[in-house]
């Protein structure tokens, strides 16, 4: 199976305190540093995701937008 270019995927082990640490390939390609503040988005039936730190005014918009109606 191949890869499609700009894609990955990695596991992580949950410890003890509910802690998980990421791949430093993760942090690499990413570029998350010690102490910077990450958010988890989640839902019941799609699971966790961390966006990109520089676009989460849209991920949470896309995740907690208004639905018309409610």
């Amino acid at each position: 199976m191949s890869i499609p270019k700009g894609k990955y995927a990695w596991t992580a082990t949950v410890g003890e305190k509910g802690q998980i640490v990421i791949p430093k390939q993760a942090r690499e390609v990413f570029g998350i540093k010690p102490g910077d503040t990450l958010i988890l988005l989640g839902d019941i039936e799609r699971g966790i995701a961390i966006p990109p730190k520089d676009s989460f005014a849209e991920y949470f918009s896309a995740a907690f937008g208004d639905k018309e109606g409610e």
